[in-house]
């Protein structure tokens, strides 16, 4: 008897166990889905020309070689006084390939036979002072990048600093159910959103968006404003203190971008 119920017992537990599993592995296949996005920026020392080169000849290929997407850009305008800088975007398609590529990149013999003056040359004389880095997963809601059209002229990175995780778990949420599909509506054109998995001033989400130009950007944004679905959303007490701090960069492609 006490042979037969534990025998019961097992077999529960061994489907129990199954079934756990399952959701487990559903789960993973559910993340691997979703992509990976490194945004660097590099504060420049002096003028961005030999930074360009590199990256337009050597570094992007090597990324696109090992099947990784690409975008490239400089700052819409330079304010007075402000330090120029490049802003870089690698797309990987999941965490897994994020860090094989890293450690791929060094292990490429023409990476590193075509890498080998300028970073030669830029040890002494740096042409930029560091780079931030930002790594991020992309969103339920767009598990994949949207590409902008090829008349953009002007591209938008917004960082959003959340007072508390929890706080960005909200905010990240209310995108998903709500405010992307508005983006939509008023032609706010998305590009890519990512929870910031690494990188300063965390906890914190980014988000690229293209336009034709600044005047189409000013007309959206006062389209998306104004519209009831912000207005209601904007004060339902879900949504409150969700992003205390807000960053905005202007951004316009460099030639060779994919992006």
């Amino acid at each position: 008897m006490k042979r037969r119920n534990f025998l019961k017992a097992a077999g529960a537990f061994s489907a129990i166990s199954a079934t756990g599993m399952a959701a487990n592995l559903s789960s993973f296949a559910s993340n691997a889905a979703k992509e990976i996005y490194e945004w660097r920026i590099y504060t420049l020392t002096g003028e961005g020309a030999s930074l360009d080169e590199f990256l337009k000849d050597v570094l992007l290929p090597a990324y696109n070689r090992l099947k990784v997407k690409t975008g490239a850009f400089k700052l819409y305008k330079v304010k007075e006084g402000e330090k120029d800088q490049r802003h870089v975007l690698l797309v990987y398609p999941n965490i897994a390939s994020y860090l094989k590529v890293k450690k791929s990149l060094w292990e490429d013999a023409k990476f590193l036979a075509e890498s080998k003056t300028f970073f030669e040359t830029t040890a002494p004389s740096p042409v930029y002072s560091a780079f931030e880095s930002y790594l991020s997963e992309a969103f339920d809601k767009i598990p994949t990048h949207r590409l902008p059209d090829p008349a953009r002229g002007l591209l938008e990175i917004r960082i959003y600093h959340s007072p508390n995780e929890e706080a960005n778990k909200r905010k990240i949420k209310m995108f998903n159910t709500e405010e992307i599909n508005l983006f939509d509506k008023v032609k706010i054109n998305s590009v890519l959103y990512g929870d910031i998995l690494s990188g300063p001033n965390l906890p914190a989400i980014m988000y690229l968006t293209w336009y034709k130009d600044e005047e189409t950007r000013s007309k959206v944004w006062a389209d998306f404003v104004a519209h009831p679905d912000w207005q209601r959303m904007s004060k339902l007490p879900q949504y409150a203190n969700t992003a205390t701090r807000n960053q905005s960069i202007f951004l316009t492609p460099l030639p060779f971008s994919q992006f």
